[in-house]
């Protein structure tokens, strides 16, 4: 199973919300749980994971975003922000990783709501 950040933010949206989005139909329920499973190790959510007899987790009760899974949120809620760091870092094909991914929101952030450059 692949990590999908488009999923990530769409379920932080949900959980912040507590409003299911429509675009969360396209994913099967197996996609949904190993993301909130990875969110949940990323320190993004607080979550309990209900297991069948073999270990795998089949449902999901979330309990809260955590301080860091709402700084995720905020750098993301800019659709322009997450258009452009999808075309940019989370690419076909790219390489990158969560550390970068926010970093570059962090920078994209600032250069937008505060007008200023980012430091170097």
């Amino acid at each position: 199973m692949k990590r999908d950040m488009e999923l990530v933010r769409l379920l932080l949206l949900q959980e912040e919300t507590g409003e299911a989005s429509p675009e969360l139909s396209e994913y099967s329920t197996e996609a949904m749980i190993y993301n909130y499973q990875i969110m949940d190790d990323a320190g993004l959510i607080v979550a309990n994971f209900t297991k069948d007899s073999s270990g795998i987790a089949v449902g999901v009760s979330v309990y809260r975003l955590t301080w860091a899974g709402h700084d995720f949120l905020d750098a993301t809620r800019d659709s322009k922000i997450w258009k452009m760091a999808k075309e940019q870092i989370l690419k076909p094909g790219g390489s990158w990783t969560f550390s970068i991914l926010l970093e570059w929101l962090k920078q994209e952030a600032q250069k937008r709501f505060l007008g200023v450059p980012p430091s170097s």
